[in-house]
């Protein structure tokens, strides 16, 4: 995967049943549960390095969450913050990886992701 990918997209969901239904017939992506036990999050993978979920959410912007792969997430929220953006801290996905969530110079909310088998 290159810098820059589009590595996942989130589809915060008022009803994650219906949006399951309707992204599974649209585009015929079969859902899995991840495994998180504290949560109702449901992946679709998309291609070799791309996935989607679906997970019920009360907040909800009504735009999916975009994640973007980056090499080295500590030096890409850097250079956010050089170019008028913001950036937050990096949260683990324990044995995935790490994510951070961001804005660009206009405001627009989007994602980070740094693959990392070690992230705890």
């Amino acid at each position: 995967m290159a810098a820059g990918d589009i590595v996942h997209v989130e589809f915060p969901s008022a009803d994650a049943d219906r949006a399951q239904r309707f992204w599974g017939e649209l585009f015929g992506w079969s859902f899995e549960d991840s495994g998180m036990a504290e949560m109702d999050y449901r992946i679709a993978r998309t291609g070799e390095q791309m996935a989607v979920a679906i997970f019920p959410s009360e907040k909800r912007s009504g735009y999916p969450v975009y994640y973007y792969a980056v090499e080295d997430i500590e030096a890409s929220r850097a250079k956010i913050r050089e170019l008028g953006g913001q950036a937050e801290e990096k949260m683990p996905v324990p044995a995935m990886g790490w994510f951070a969530a961001c804005k660009d110079s206009e405001g627009n909310a989007f994602h980070l992701w740094q693959m990392d088998r070690s992230a705890a």
